[in-house]
């Protein structure tokens, strides 16, 4: 069994996808990666991952599938692994080597040594984008101790801006299954879901405090881009309702961890909130009233504490001076916490 297997979804990524394969193939055998291919057709990606393949037959797999969206090629890829934990990395980001490293002794030590079962492993990762000068990193300092088994009851106070991502997470691979994971096809920021569904089923994390996973930001077309985000808010609702559904919160044993995932939940209203309020349209307005009313139809509880919290009154203020506020106040916010 390979310590750890890497997915690494691509669609039509032959410009950037060599960068994020070596820095992943640094893990030597260690590692398995799975290059998922999904559909890709405008360009050499195919090729590519077949190259790596036939190059390095003991680490690199390549997977071709019909193209099913992000979802589809990271289910793709955990479903072939065999690593004892399992990772995402996005075709056009990469990994630190030194970083990379630790990580990996870690989770040997972790695999060979240590008598606790590991669920979750935590890093930073760091803002790449483009053009800027400075790179701002994710870090967990302040809401996670470093470099010891937790349980969430240990810790802290998570900020608005400090949620857990899909960079930041290493999975134990079983557990991904045995929580019966599932990502819609065809469907943009599934990496919510990926993150968020299997929470109440770790048991034991760990937050080591490196710069692990460099996210690049800057492609006009990529999913994070606000003008291609608010194209695609049906998709952003959908993932909202999805992770609605998945859990009752209120069931959940542990304080902090609920409190943790209402936090998620609340950050998710507000990105589907301001998309709204930004596109200015009848039609998306009437779809940020009917997503609070889903939330306050699948737990009156959790609507009262999110509609009547801060973020939540921002983003229903009354009329076309409301809605400018709520932006105004959505852009101190984002320049506040780094969100996208």
């Amino acid at each position: 069994m390979k310590l750890l297997s890497v997915a690494i979804p691509c669609y039509n990524s032959a410009a950037y996808m060599r960068k994020c394969i070596d820095s992943v193939l640094k893990g030597g055998e260690d590692v398995e990666i799975f290059i998922v291919n999904d559909g890709s057709f405008k360009d050499d990606t195919k090729e590519i991952a077949d190259w790596y393949e036939k190059e390095y037959p003991t680490v690199c797999k390549a997977i071709h599938q019909e193209n099913g969206g992000h979802g589809a090629a990271v289910m793709a890829g955990l479903r072939a692994a065999s690593g004892m934990f399992f990772k995402v990395v996005d075709s056009d980001d990469w990994l630190d080597e030194a970083s990379y490293m630790k990580i990996l002794d870690k989770l040997r030590f972790f695999a060979n040594e240590s008598d606790t079962q590991l669920d979750m492993m935590i890093s930073n990762y760091v803002y790449e984008k483009e053009g800027a000068t400075h790179k701002r990193v994710m870090s967990y300092k302040r809401a996670i101790p470093t470099e010891r088994i937790l349980t969430w009851d240990e810790i802290g106070h998570f900020l608005p801006g400090q949620y857990i991502l899909m960079h930041s997470v290493i999975y134990r691979r079983q557990m991904l299954i045995d929580c019966g994971l599932e990502l819609p096809k065809h469907t943009f920021y599934v990496d919510n879901i990926f993150v968020y569904t299997p929470l109440p089923y770790v048991k034991n994390l760990y937050y080591l405090d490196v710069n692990f996973y460099r996210y690049f930001i800057g492609r006009n077309d990529q999913s994070v881009n606000e003008a291609v985000m608010i194209g695609r808010i049906d998709q952003q609702l959908k993932i909202t309702k999805i992770m609605l559904d998945a859990h009752d919160l209120y069931k959940i044993k542990s304080r902090k961890l609920r409190r943790y995932m209402i936090l998620y939940i609340e950050i998710m209203m507000v990105v589907c909130s301001i998309l709204a309020i930004k596109s200015g349209t009848k039609e998306n307005l009437q779809k940020k009233k009917e997503i609070w009313a889903h939330l306050k139809k699948h737990n009156l509880r959790l609507y009262m504490r999110i509609r009547w919290g801060f973020l939540g009154q921002s983003m229903n203020l009354p009329g076309k001076a409301g809605r400018q506020v709520s932006i105004m106040g959505y852009k101190i916010t984002q320049k506040f916490y780094g969100f996208n």
